[in-house]
């Protein structure tokens, strides 16, 4: 049973730049919060070698998801460390949640109906009134 917890509570983490993309991905993609009773973290993305500026229990948290340089605050009951811990984890599962606009899908615009029903009287229909017969193309 805490196997299967365990493998439940795999979550991806997005990571993303401060500044220019060159390199690899560093940060956190953006500001990001959790909160676990009292205890409010917020993960801020920071420069390049710059390390976690953090607590010991968000730092070693963060450095297990991967993030090399990232600012935090904490506001709240932190010396409660599960709930510190879960604030962390919350904020960390949160880098998915926001979605930002290298996320987005291409869109495709169609014309709509209408435009399509006007093209086509347009081509095949006099204004007179008598109909304009189609032109075969061989």
């Amino acid at each position: 049973s805490a196997i299967i917890l365990a493998k439940l509570s795999v979550v991806p983490v997005r990571r993303g730049y401060w500044g220019n993309k060159i390199g690899t991905p560093h940060t956190v993609p953006c500001k990001v919060t959790g909160k676990c009773g009292s205890c409010l973290v917020r993960l801020i993305p920071g420069p390049r070698g710059t390390g976690i500026v953090s607590a010991p229990v968000p730092k070693k948290l963060l450095q297990m998801a991967g993030i090399e340089d990232c600012y935090t605050a904490a506001c709240g009951s932190t010396g409660t460390l599960g709930n510190f811990a879960k604030a962390t984890y919350a904020a960390i599962a949160k880098t998915y949640a926001y979605l930002t606009p290298d996320l987005w899908t291409e869109t495709v615009f169609t014309t709509s109906p209408y435009q399509e029903h006007s093209d086509f009287l347009s081509k095949n229909h006099r204004v007179g009134g008598t109909q304009k017969q189609e032109a075969k193309a061989y």
